[in-house]
């Protein structure tokens, strides 16, 4: 029981990065945190935080320890769950706003026409829905784009093209275009957290620019405002192809050397049952296993 309280004190340390915020949401004081996270490193005869200058960092040591940790947590939820002491399982379901609003309909309906299957499922930015993953409040999460493959187990679902879009009667539309005749356009673009957003980001740094290129930069949450917003013509965007083709259905449009396509990602927790739960939902022959 001791075991299980230090680590729940380690994992909400890793969360903050901070002693006296870690207290907070523990309910301890902070010598207390600090003395639990103390014996947990003289238990297993490693350093698990470390501080560069004054920020405070877990260790490599500290990282297979949380995995560990998430890992020890979620199968005993699990456990209590086949025991038959825990209500029956809603499967946890994560997905971005891309693949929430696009991808999942089949799947979704596939699962739930079997009356014995319930689920949850959250739609949010990639940020949010792996702190979800890491708190065992998500069974497993679907994700586009880049994240750290080495701390969990995945699949791909499927790979999809990443287009602009625009106004139908839009100079842009039909053509590839090269960046520099970005920079006098008006851009709609998604919350920082977001996969669509990271991708496209990353996408202008590899050639050299960043989101001052363009004339306008415009935030929003959701797909749908942004698409009518193109599709009258106030600026461009850049999505998934089943974005694009869904509703308002703008013009569409690629950008010289761009990468056209990304990975549609099932992540889950490294040594957890979480698979079974993968498998059930996508069939298994919906999704490519990846070696880890």
């Amino acid at each position: 029981m001791y075991m299980e309280t230090r680590l729940k004190t380690f994992l909400s340390l890793c969360e903050t990065l901070n002693y006296r915020k870690t207290a907070e949401l523990v309910n301890l004081t902070q010598p207390a945190v600090t003395k639990q996270i103390q014996s947990l490193q003289e238990e297993y005869g490693v350093k698990l935080f470390e501080y560069v200058g004054r920020a405070l960092s877990i260790t490599e040591q500290g990282l297979l320890v949380k995995q560990f940790a998430q890992s020890q947590f979620y199968n005993e939820a699990e456990l209590l769950q086949l025991l038959g002491r825990a209500e029956q399982k809603v499967l946890r379901l994560g997905a971005t706003k891309s693949i929430g609003d696009s991808v999942l309909d089949a799947y979704l309906q596939k699962y739930l026409e079997d009356e014995r299957h319930n689920l949850s499922l959250t739609v949010a930015n990639t940020t949010k829905l792996f702190s979800l993953l890491e708190n065992s409040e998500l069974d497993f999460i679907v994700v586009e784009g880049l994240f750290e493959k080495k701390k969990y187990d995945f699949r791909l679902l499927r790979r999809e093209r990443f287009v602009g879009i625009c106004a139908k009667d839009h100079p842009f539309a039909g053509k590839t275009i090269p960046f520099e005749a970005l920079k006098t356009q008006n851009l709609f673009l998604r919350e920082p957290g977001s996969g669509t957003r990271n991708i496209f980001e990353r996408e202008l740094e590899s050639h050299g620019y960043d989101l001052s290129l363009f004339k306008r930069v415009t935030v929003l949450s959701s797909f749908q405002p942004l698409k009518k917003l193109v599709s009258n013509g106030l600026g461009i965007s850049f999505v998934y192809q089943s974005i694009a083709d869904s509703n308002e259905n703008p013009g569409c449009f690629t950008l010289e050397n761009m990468t056209s396509e990304h990975e549609f990602t099932i992540v889950w927790l490294k040594h957890t049952t979480a698979s079974h739960y993968v498998d059930a939902f996508f069939m298994e022959k919906d999704s490519t296993p990846v070696e880890c």
